[in-house]
């Protein structure tokens, strides 16, 4: 049995190599995202065809998934197939918008499927209805991974499988997806692979981290994890894009040196923010949630601070950047809450939600902000 669509999805690819068509990757900023990318991408590259273009966008001025600035900025490319990779389930204005500047829009997404499909020409996604692939716990970068095993067929050479391995075993470890059936083996095999990699961007690390002193491939696979995850998006391409895709050594030195210096600067971000949100929480302990924002917060912080802070009070998170119209939230959530649910009793104060159960995300105008609070409140109260 295959994910629903996949394969439709690889004629569709294999067709627009045959007849040149431009092709756009645009993917998620995240560690999955930018996996699922370059795993497309090489995939594509290796059968004779460059794609035109690869869009990340900046969390921090666009936010998550498909958005208005992004297309505004891609128009020009048009007509085109736009490839939307770990994103995309829940931009149903900006694909409308994308169909009318030329586009044709194929989504590629592991995230909760929402009470309708945006109008892509091809979704894929095994969480949507009627897809009957049993196991669902698939990161964005394991599904990309089977596509090319379609698209490669009996050419799939072993390099190239071990070289995508490698990349599928990090993102479904980032993306804290269950460490179970399929995923187990992708990790498995992914990680025995990174020990002998031949990707320049992944190589480095055993240099620069001194890879003798930890006890075990999952010690190394956390530190290059914790790295990539600092990567910051600048003229549209992430500094974990650079790095992955990093053809020589000397490249790949100077990248890492940067990531490994920004993580330790991370971490202490994620620390005092922590803190702060700690301080609030201590004085609302009453409440069935814990709901806080600022506009001195950075948006690509938030997710961590939010596991965090769910992890030790076991309540529904919500962690929020306050713009200056909007603002963008993480969500994190006990493992019996279902934190898309939550949002899905409000839906109609939203701009955008969505994402997986347990982490999920948000955009809401300001003036929706207490709104959304109080409407959670009675969503918690009933469960």
């Amino acid at each position: 049995m295959e994910i629903k669509n996949l394969k439709k999805v690889a004629k569709r690819i294999l067709k627009a190599i045959k007849n040149k068509e431009r092709i756009i990757l645009y993917g998620d900023a995240d560690l999955d995202g930018i996996a699922s990318t370059i795993i497309l991408k090489e995939s594509i590259r290796n059968l004779g065809k460059e794609v035109l273009r690869v869009y990340f966008p900046d969390r921090e001025k666009e936010g998550y998934g498909l958005n208005q600035k992004a297309l505004n900025l891609l128009k020009k490319e048009a007509p085109a197939l736009l490839i939307l990779l770990d994103c995309g389930i829940s931009n149903f204005e900006e694909i409308k918008l994308a169909k009318k500047l030329g586009f044709e829009v194929i989504i590629i997404d592991h995230h909760e499927v929402l009470d309708e499909l945006p109008q892509a020409k091809i979704i894929v996604d095994p969480k949507q209805k009627k897809d009957k692939y049993p196991f669902k716990g698939l990161s964005t970068a394991g599904i990309v991974f089977k596509l090319s095993e379609i698209i490669f067929g009996k050419n799939f050479s072993q390099n190239l499988k071990d070289s995508f391995l490698e990349l599928v075993a990090l993102a479904t470890i980032a993306d804290m997806m269950p460490q179970i059936n399929e995923n187990k083996t992708l990790i498995e095999e992914g990680l025995n692979s990174l020990r002998k990699t031949f990707r320049p961007g992944l190589k480095i690390f055993w240099e620069i981290n001194d890879a003798l002193n930890y006890r075990s491939i999952r010690e190394i696979s956390q530190k290059i994890i914790s790295a990539l995850n600092s990567g910051e998006t600048k003229e549209n391409l992430n500094t974990a894009y650079l790095l992955l895709t990093a053809g020589d050594k000397k490249a790949a030195a100077r990248i890492a040196k940067e990531l490994t210096e920004q993580s330790y600067q991370r971490q202490i971000r994620i620390r005092e923010i922590t803190r702060e949100v700690e301080e609030r929480v201590l004085k609302k302990m009453t409440e069935p949630l814990i709901f806080e924002g600022s506009d001195l917060w950075q948006l690509s912080f938030l997710g961590p601070v939010a596991s965090r802070i769910c992890q030790r009070y076991q309540k529904p998170t919500f962690i929020f950047k306050i713009g200056k119209e909007e603002s963008m939230g993480a969500v994190r959530t006990p493992q019996d809450i279902n934190g898309v649910e939550a949002m899905k009793s409000c839906s109609k104060i939203f701009k955008t939600f969505g994402g997986h159960p347990l982490a999920a995300g948000f955009t809401i105008k300001n003036e929706n902000l207490e709104k959304f609070k109080d409407c959670l409140i009675k969503y918690f109260k009933k469960i």
